[in-house]
């Protein structure tokens, strides 16, 4: 027998309600809305595209897209301990290796992540099979997708067309448990993310300015603008034509060509150079205020220097917990909660492929784990990437370390050492006496007995 279609059934239902589109007019689509009053009426909105060609924005966003994204991702569930344990579940270890037929995990999460950092949504779509289970994760273009709201406040999707992830046609309403629905910060609407590019507005506008004014600067050969001054008035007709003749004469191409001015006229820079303006300040300027908003250390992305009084793991640790952390946790209780784990299974990335110390420290750090009996010698050698060896599965301890419990009862009652008395010395004797009773004992007749 066929089993009913579930999203059909809901579809009926949907028949007799009324849904509403949120609104999502302060949220982030193709434009960054007006980040200051008059923006938009000036023409000076920031596109989605122009704002990912500042390389500072894309360099963000492709390093923490990477980062994450190169992490393995596996399916854990917690011992009798409540420690998580890497185990093969079934259903879905195959599906996080490769989430669908044209990505593997990787590229997988890093569209994940490049959807959330530039439009504050990202949209994966689950695709079943005839058991129900979830057989594939699609990432949607957040600009095919709308959430709606029903009169009693279910959560629905309207998804139009998307032939990749095997959407054939515009579907009006689909529940929300068929959508894993990631947002950055929702500073407007609950189910409406805000893109860190919304805050980056103004530092990428600049930065992009100066970028272009420098172009320009150079494409005139590093020649400012200026001005042709005359020492009397000049009648609007030979100014049109003074100037006509210096553009032709003098600028594209012929940037560059010696001037001969005569009746007195004179050249004088207009705009300062590049130094007086300070104009590699001010981008830098602009370039740390992009880190600062997705909360990318700057060095990370080539702005500014590396530090260097602190150790590499140092400085990932602080990537991880100031960034990537949040990111993380996120796609992994989103996973958890869209696959519908049972409580003692969970996804997890692998952090090692993250946090990397330098070898000596590897070394030191592992032989402290081991010495103190934390870790087994395979847990440790497993770290480093070396194989098992026969008697490593169990931590050691040195057989001289007893608890301090263990050691008071052994001194009560049954202390290592137990206390004799020494036996008395016999009484001293001389010769004759010894000789004597020799006789004696032995009944030697003529011998006199007491």
């Amino acid at each position: 027998m066929k089993k009913p279609n579930r999203v059909k059934q809901w579809l009926r239902r949907l028949a007799i309600k009324t849904l509403f589109p949120v609104d999502q007019s302060r949220g982030w689509v193709s434009i960054i809305h007006e980040s200051f009053l008059g923006a938009f009426q000036t023409h000076t909105p920031l596109s989605l595209n122009n704002s990912l060609s500042h390389p500072t924005v894309y360099a963000c966003v492709s390093q923490i897209a990477y980062d994450v994204g190169k992490l393995r991702l596996s399916i854990t569930k917690e011992d009798e301990n409540g420690i998580p344990l890497k185990t093969n579940y079934v259903p879905y270890t195959s599906l996080l290796k490769k989430p669908n037929k044209y990505q593997t995990r990787q590229k997988f999460i890093e569209s994940w992540l490049v959807s959330l950092l530039t439009y504050g949504n990202t949209y994966a779509l689950k695709g079943r099979g005839e058991d129900r289970k979830v057989k594939e994760l699609h990432i949607l273009d957040p600009n095919k997708i709308e959430p709606l709201i029903s009169e009693d406040g279910s959560v629905f999707y309207k998804i139009k067309k998307d032939r990749l992830a095997k959407v054939s046609k515009d579907i009006e309403a689909i529940p929300a448990y068929e959508i894993i629905h990631d947002t950055a910060i929702t500073l407007f609407h609950p189910l409406i993310g805000v893109s860190p590019l919304y805050a980056a507005d103004l530092a990428t506008q600049q930065g992009l300015a100066i970028q272009n004014h420098s172009t320009s600067f150079f494409e005139n050969m590093a020649k400012p603008s200026g001005l042709l001054t005359a020492p009397g008035h000049i009648k609007k007709d030979v100014a049109d034509r003074i100037v006509a003749a210096w553009q032709d004469g003098y600028s594209g191409k012929n940037t560059g060509k010696i001037a001969v001015l005569g009746d007195g006229l004179e050249y004088k820079q207009m705009s300062e150079n590049a130094t007086d303006s300070e104009l590699v300040g001010q981008l830098q300027w602009s370039d740390e205020k992009i880190c600062s908003t997705f909360k990318v250390p700057p060095y990370k992305v080539h702005v500014g220097k590396l530090p260097t009084y602190e150790h590499t793991e140092t400085l990932d640790r602080k990537y991880y917990s100031d960034c990537l952390q949040r990111y993380i946790e996120s796609i992994e209780s989103l996973l958890d909660a869209g696959l519908g784990l049972p409580d003692e299974y969970g996804t997890q990335f692998n952090l090692d492929d993250l946090i990397r110390m330098d070898f000596k420290l590897q070394m030191e750090t592992q032989a402290i784990g081991v010495k103190g009996g934390f870790l087994a010698p395979d847990e440790a050698r497993r770290k480093l990437n070396y194989v098992p060896v026969k008697g490593g599965h169990t931590p050691y301890m040195q057989q001289q370390n007893f608890s301090l419990e263990a050691l008071n009862s052994r001194d009560k009652t049954n202390p290592l050492v137990k206390v004799q008395k020494k036996p008395k010395p016999p009484p001293e004797t001389d010769e004759t006496e010894k000789f004597l009773y020799t006789l004696i004992k032995k009944d030697i007749p003529g011998v006199y007995r007491d």
